[in-house]
């Protein structure tokens, strides 16, 4: 039997120059805003806290000092 990772999320261990695949999947959610990223598509994630984030923009906002 096939089995289809389309509409599922993935879970991945992020790495400082890239991610591993722990849970086949199509995509994450954003840690800030919630949107789902297809993986094609992830550019943008925090190794130390393992959070993806959906643009520069957001992981910026997330990432600042406080």
């Amino acid at each position: 039997m096939l089995m289809s990772h389309t509409d599922r999320p993935a879970k991945l261990h992020y790495l400082a120059n890239g991610f591993r695949v722990l849970v086949p999947g199509d995509h994450v959610v954003c840690a800030v805003s919630g949107a789902r990223i297809a993986l094609e598509d992830l550019r943008y994630w925090d190794a130390a806290t393992q959070r993806p984030f959906a643009s520069a923009a957001i992981a910026t906002e997330a990432l600042a000092p406080r």
